[in-house]
């Protein structure tokens, strides 16, 4: 594993240090990757929200009505599992 240093203000390192002292993390390395990792997954989801944007943009607008794309959309999360 490789090691890095970094500097930072003592407001941040109080959170740091906060944040392990809870508990729920063994050690400062530790919540810093924890960060990286979510970073990192917020960054993919934004990426994937973006996309299906542009997806929607550049399909068009629909000729069906709004309340058959709502019924569509309600339908589909239905599918998914995401309502009832």
């Amino acid at each position: 594993m490789a090691t890095m240093n970094i500097s930072l203000p003592d407001a941040l390192k109080s959170v740091v240090d906060s944040q392990v002292g809870s508990g729920q993390y063994a050690s400062a390395s530790d919540y810093v990757r924890d960060l990286i990792r979510r970073d990192e997954e917020n960054r993919r989801k934004r990426a994937e929200f973006e996309r299906l944007i542009q997806e929607g943009i550049d399909s068009g607008v629909s000729e069906k009505s709004f309340d058959e794309v709502m019924a569509d959309a309600r339908a589909e999360a239905k599918r998914r599992g995401y309502a009832d």
